[in-house]
């Protein structure tokens, strides 16, 4: 029984839906924090630049965020092709 989606197979699909799909929820998770609580305790916007990066800035912690969920359900989503894979090589060998 061989696996018919292995990751090498699966990378680039998992790529980019993982990361639309991850960044697209991590930036609502930001807009969300932005909205409950402001700024809050970060001194400076840092919307230009490398400083957009920083996380120690408002803006560059939601990056952070938007890239963190991305890779998350990247991993999720080849995990879930490699199970697929597999469950579907299985009910090939059943018959």
């Amino acid at each position: 029984m061989d696996n018919l989606l292995p990751y090498s197979k699966t990378f680039w699909v998992s790529l980019v839906a993982g990361f639309t799909t991850g960044m697209g929820n991590g930036s609502v998770f930001g807009a969300a924090m932005m909205c409950a609580l402001g700024r809050g305790r970060f001194d400076d916007w840092g919307g230009w630049g490398i400083q957009a990066y920083d996380p120690t800035t408002f803006m560059g912690f939601m990056q952070w965020c938007m890239l963190v969920f991305g890779a998350a359900f990247m991993a999720i989503m080849m995990v879930a092709a490699k199970r697929h894979g597999a469950l579907e090589a299985q009910s090939r060998a059943a018959t």
